[in-house]
């Protein structure tokens, strides 16, 4: 499949990527544990493709972003798809967090030509490390996790303000990696990632390695990590 790429430089986001300073972190987060994210040795295959099986999220702790869709991106759309169990687990990790701090919700599932699109642009720039975008793939049992349903990017809010936790939304660089700021990082990143970790590893979510705002439940890096097999493949809406 050939798409075209995304004219014009990539964006920023930086319209719900507030920096954190004014959060009181010390109040709210306390003492948590740093933040571990393992890379997985090898995924297993998605179970087959089925269509309908997702919902909208929606709850007063959630904001949804739809931060593709806002910045124009072919292929995207409003509002946030995801399985039901998976969405369900997301308003756990809201309900679990501090009063003032709730999550924002960038991206969820993702249609396949997006993936696509995405992927293309992001690799022009040749010097790039792979893994920060999933390599579409035809093969329905090498499904990209945002394409299952059980894969969701977000941030915290502090009161309803979407929060850039050492780096906004896809930016693909070093301090972006999940435990990047690990153990001595600038405060509050760092604790506010701690937090999100807490909140989202409490729900049954794992992280991407490379990606602080990138969580699976159900997906193939799920299954890798924890050991369990994949609930979740590729999914279409009905």
């Amino acid at each position: 499949m050939s798409l075209p790429l995304r004219p014009g430089p990539l964006p920023t986001y930086a319209w719900a990527s507030a920096p954190p300073d004014r959060v009181p972190v010390g109040r709210i987060a306390g003492a948590l544990p740093p933040v571990v994210a393992p890379a997985p040795e090898g995924l297993p295959d998605a179970p087959p493709p089925v269509a309908g099986d997702l919902v909208e999220v929606a709850h007063p702790r959630i904001r949804v972003l739809g931060a593709y869709f806002h910045e124009g991106w072919p292929f995207s759309r409003p509002g946030a798809l995801l399985r039901p169990e998976v969405a369900r687990r997301l308003q756990q990790a809201a309900e679990s967090l501090p009063e003032g701090v709730g999550l924002a919700v960038w991206d969820a599932w993702r249609d396949p030509r997006l993936q696509q699109v995405l992927h293309d642009t992001v690799y022009q720039d040749a010097t790039l490390p792979p893994g920060f975008v999933a390599e579409p793939d035809p093969d329905p049992r090498h499904c990209p996790p945002h394409a299952s349903g059980g894969t969701v990017d977000l941030t915290l809010t502090w009161h309803n303000t979407a929060l850039a936790l050492g780096t906004g939304f896809d930016a693909f660089v070093p301090d972006a990696a999940a435990a990047a700021l690990e153990p001595d990082g600038p405060a509050p990143a760092r604790d506010l990632r701690r937090l999100l970790a807490a909140a989202m590893g409490g729900a049954g979510f794992v992280v991407h390695p490379q990606e602080w705002w990138h969580w699976e439940h159900g997906t193939r890096m799920w299954a890798a990590l924890t050991g369990d097999a994949p609930t979740y493949g590729r999914v279409t809406p009905g």
